[in-house]
């Protein structure tokens, strides 16, 4: 196994930035070095590479969702095993999933500069806008991790959509299609034994899911979940630096946007 450029770059990138970001990003590209993946150094002096909004993507997300537990003043179980589960899901293992943890730890300390490294974020990321909306729905995700969101947790929320250039109104309307998103997931799990109840709430979530209601005609649904798959594309995501390990979280966000637009598009034929 070929940890030696892990264990160098993460040694090399904290005698530089002094800090864990520093670290993340540099034990990053001596895992990218260890498989065996070329990097284009001169892009690292002037526009941001892959690697850099892979890194950047992967200990931010980690890291705020750490702020987000600790919102409230304590960190639950609930998120605690939301956490566990996220990197479960992704898979992962090792030497990755030393860094998720700690970025989660680092998150979670007191006087953690959440602007700043909001800003950092922004920064390396770009113009790549569905990067930063994938990751303020898994911050949504996370916030919603026990069933509720309290006050101080939408108060984080608005935080950091504010430092990601989101308005209070674009977050409320990600909040309705997320915590809808949940449910409508939740239920598809169960589909064979819906009540006529439980068929109409379905249905009103897969609505809420693609942004529209019962209002909007066809061709505005359809035009609304056109743009919401190629915002969650996960082969986009990737190519525009979404790390591999997290393709994961985009292919469940697509099927579930695939299946909300299948449910109302049946309901209106």
């Amino acid at each position: 196994m070929r940890i030696w450029g892990k264990v160098l770059g993460f040694l090399f990138g904290f005698m530089l930035s002094k800090h864990i970001i520093g670290a993340l990003i540099g034990a990053w590209i001596g895992h990218r070095f260890d498989k065996g993946i070329g990097l284009d150094f001169n892009s690292l002096g002037g526009s941001k590479s892959d690697t850099d909004r892979q890194a950047a993507f992967f200990y931010s997300t980690f890291s705020v969702m750490g702020y987000i537990a600790k919102a409230n003043g304590q960190v639950t179980q609930h998120e605690i095993a939301f956490a566990t589960a996220y990197m479960d899901k992704l898979g992962l293992k090792g030497a990755l999933r030393q860094q998720a943890q700690e970025a989660f730890r680092d998150g979670k300390t007191t006087g953690f500069p959440l602007q700043e490294r909001l800003a950092t974020l922004k920064s390396i990321v770009g113009n790549r806008q569905d990067l930063l909306l994938l990751f303020l729905e898994i911050q949504i995700q996370v916030a919603f991790a026990d069933g509720s969101l309290d006050q101080d947790e939408r108060e984080a929320l608005h935080q950091i959509a504010n430092g990601l250039g989101y308005s209070a109104r674009e977050l409320d309307k990600l909040l309705e299609m997320i915590i809808a998103g949940a449910s409508f997931h939740q239920q598809g799990k169960t589909s064979g034994s819906h009540s006529f109840a439980q068929a109409g709430k379905q249905l009103e979530n897969a609505y809420k899911v693609l942004g529209v209601s019962e209002q909007n005609s066809a061709s505005e649904i359809k035009k609304a979940y056109r743009k919401l798959m190629s915002q969650h594309h996960p082969d986009k995501l990737v190519a525009k630096g979404l790390p591999p390990e997290m393709m994961e979280i985009a292919k469940q966000k697509a099927q579930d946007i695939q299946a909300a637009y299948e449910l109302v598009s049946a309901q209106n034929k």
